[in-house]
């Protein structure tokens, strides 16, 4: 009887251990690879594609959680402290990056990179210039920092991935160069597709929920009308909402659009009074639990965005 009892107390022990185990097996860093952590989705997908499987990359955001809502833990302190390359987008997007590079080891080899760099920003914030109320929120954003959103940004991006992980790991320059190339085929690609479709299309304003989008509207041609600034969520005041609701009236606008991982209410506000549609467009800052399993990726849902943009701009 001890040892069925021993034999049961072993396999419920065990079970609570792999059950841990898979719990962070998205954040487990691995020996005698060069290990990657990622802020948010699009880096990873850019580490992911680049490093290929000389790398082992980590992302500290989980899938179904908003960046912008996201603040990191002690444990993903001691994650990215003993990894060999820390990437972040920067222009304002992780409020929490500067204390988090203080609290990392200065010489413990581990290389720290900003993303966003040689990409030209957007500057100004309505909610700044206009008085919104943030709740409890201190964003205090004067940059867009959704760099990424745009392929031609994404492009730069990929640019600044491939040569810290050459930094990184500079045994594996010519594997990491390919696996660039290739990528950077296809986000040409999308981009392409991207200039001659907006270019053809009739309409040019695109109303958002959240002023997630200015990269893609400024280099694609487009403008973008949003609910709430560049803080999703940020409450915008009863005359905004009005203001844009004649705009969409007056501009003969026929979709708003949303994203999945934020209140939809704004836009179904807007969307009942001016009698129109909502369609999503994705800032695709993470994937949700649903996204992740189908294997949707950034090059997937931008597309599904410009079949959307497509749709929206018709007359």
């Amino acid at each position: 009887m001890r040892s069925v009892k021993h034999m049961s107390v072993m396999l419920f022990v065990m079970t609570v251990l792999l059950s841990a185990c898979g719990a962070n097996s998205g954040k487990t860093l691995v020996e005698g690879k060069t290990n990657v952590v990622t802020s948010f989705y699009p880096l990873y997908y850019l580490a992911t594609e680049i490093g290929g499987d000389n790398v082992n990359v980590v992302n500290l955001i989980p899938a179904g959680v908003e960046p912008h809502d996201w603040t990191p833990k002690s444990q993903d302190l001691t994650i990215a402290s003993k990894a060999q390359l820390f990437l972040y987008n920067g222009a304002g997007l992780e409020g929490w990056t500067d204390d988090f590079l203080k609290g990392l080891p200065k010489n413990g080899g581990l290389i720290t990179a900003e993303m966003s760099k040689g990409i030209e920003l957007i500057h100004g914030n309505p909610e700044e210039e206009e008085g919104h109320d943030h709740g409890d929120h201190d964003h205090d954003l004067d940059v867009d920092p959704h760099t990424w959103v745009s392929p031609k940004s994404a492009k730069v991006m990929a640019a600044n991935v491939k040569d810290s992980l050459i930094q990184a790991d500079p045994a594996h320059k010519e594997a990491f160069e390919a696996n660039y190339q290739t990528l950077v085929g296809k986000l040409e690609a999308l981009n392409e597709e991207f200039e001659s479709k907006l270019a053809a299309a009739p309409h040019k304003s695109i109303v958002v929920s959240h002023q997630a989008f200015g990269y893609l509207a400024r280099d694609y041609g487009l403008t973008q009308i949003a609910i709430t600034g560049l803080s999703p969520d940020a409450e915008p005041r009863a005359q905004d909402l009005l203001k844009v609701a004649k705009f969409v009236k007056s501009e003969g606008i026929k979709y708003i659009y949303f994203e999945e991982m934020v209140s939809p209410d704004l836009a179904k506000t807007i969307a009942s009074e001016t009698h129109t549609k909502l369609l999503v467009l994705n800032p695709i800052e993470g994937l949700t639990p649903k996204q992740e399993k189908a294997g949707e990726d950034y090059l997937s849902l931008m597309e599904q965005n410009l079949q959307n943009l497509l749709t929206g701009l018709q007359k």
